[in-house]
């Protein structure tokens, strides 16, 4: 079982989305087992992005296996930031 959870949120003609995805896609061979991958395009799933109080993309967000939410963060991150988000956010 993954120990985390890593979720962007993006939208379709997002420029900073695709950078955002291809930051995040560079982490998933380092990373293995521990963090599940998922992406939600903010029109395919508008209940779940306005329930999370998604306002803007590319929106990240790390939960715990639990869900609950460990970390937030909008726009485009580099690779050691989502590496450092994660370490700090894994038990």
């Amino acid at each position: 079982m993954a120990e985390l959870s890593v979720t962007l949120y993006s939208s379709s003609f997002c420029g900073a989305c695709t950078s955002t995805r291809q930051t995040l896609d560079s982490l998933v061979p380092l990373l293995g087992e521990r963090v599940d991958w998922r992406e939600v395009n903010v029109a395919d799933a508008p209940e779940e992005s306005e329930q999370l109080g998604i306002m803007a993309t590319p929106t990240i967000v790390i939960t715990g296996p639990d869900g609950t939410e460990r970390m937030r963060a909008s726009g485009v991150p580099t690779s050691q930031q989502v590496l450092t988000a994660i370490a700090n956010a894994l038990p």
